[in-house]
């Protein structure tokens, strides 16, 4: 069984913004494969559970704000007595362009407080999709732009960037993370 889990912060303030694109996949693949959106509390979380690629899954969205993540999924993973090499987290990232997907194994937090919390609670040998938003433009904060909404030019990649996403965390789980890593992180 695998935990998959979605980076965000709830509520309709932070929907469609950049830092919510973890949410953003997750929920498009529930309802791929398990046609609804993660809708039941449990432990901190929206969850749905059921199959991605034959494999059994349950879907999470910690309902703390990000840099707080890390007990809703330490307490999934608990529960369901997932092992960390078992869990999949899909967050943004500053340090990739933005619409690029990288898969991850282990490794530190770069500075995203949602991963530091999680790693606080799990230690870092969890696996990672990574999705590119992009730097800020000169002279902007890191976070006014993190929590803006997309922008037109970005909006119109959105949707392949969610693709590719999903394609990665289907990779890990038909193809194992070594297979996704060497098919997801060519550098273009």
């Amino acid at each position: 069984m695998y935990l998959i889990v979605g980076l965000g912060n709830p509520g309709t303030k932070y929907q469609n913004t950049r830092h919510n694109i973890g949410f953003d996949v997750v929920t498009e693949l529930s309802r791929k494969w398990m046609s609804s959106d993660p809708s039941k509390k449990s432990f901190g979380s929206l969850v749905e559970s059921g199959f991605v690629s034959q494999e059994k899954c349950v879907l999470a969205l910690p309902q703390k704000f990000m840099n707080r993540s890390g007990q809703p999924v330490a307490s999934l993973q608990g529960y369901y007595k997932i092992p960390n090499d078992k869990i999949i987290v899909v967050h943004d990232d500053l340090d990739l362009d933005s619409g690029t997907v990288r898969c991850k194994r282990n490794g530190g937090h770069g500075g995203h407080n949602g991963l530091r919390d999680i790693i606080q609670h799990l230690g870092k040998d969890f696996l990672r999709i990574r999705v590119g938003i992009g730097r800020p433009p000169q002279g902007w904060e890191t976070s006014n732009y993190v929590l803006g909404r997309w922008t037109t030019s970005e909006k119109e990649h959105l949707e392949k960037t969610i693709s590719t996403a999903l394609d990665a965390i289907e990779s890990i789980l038909t193809e194992g993370v070594q297979n996704a890593m060497n098919k997801f992180n060519i550098r273009n």
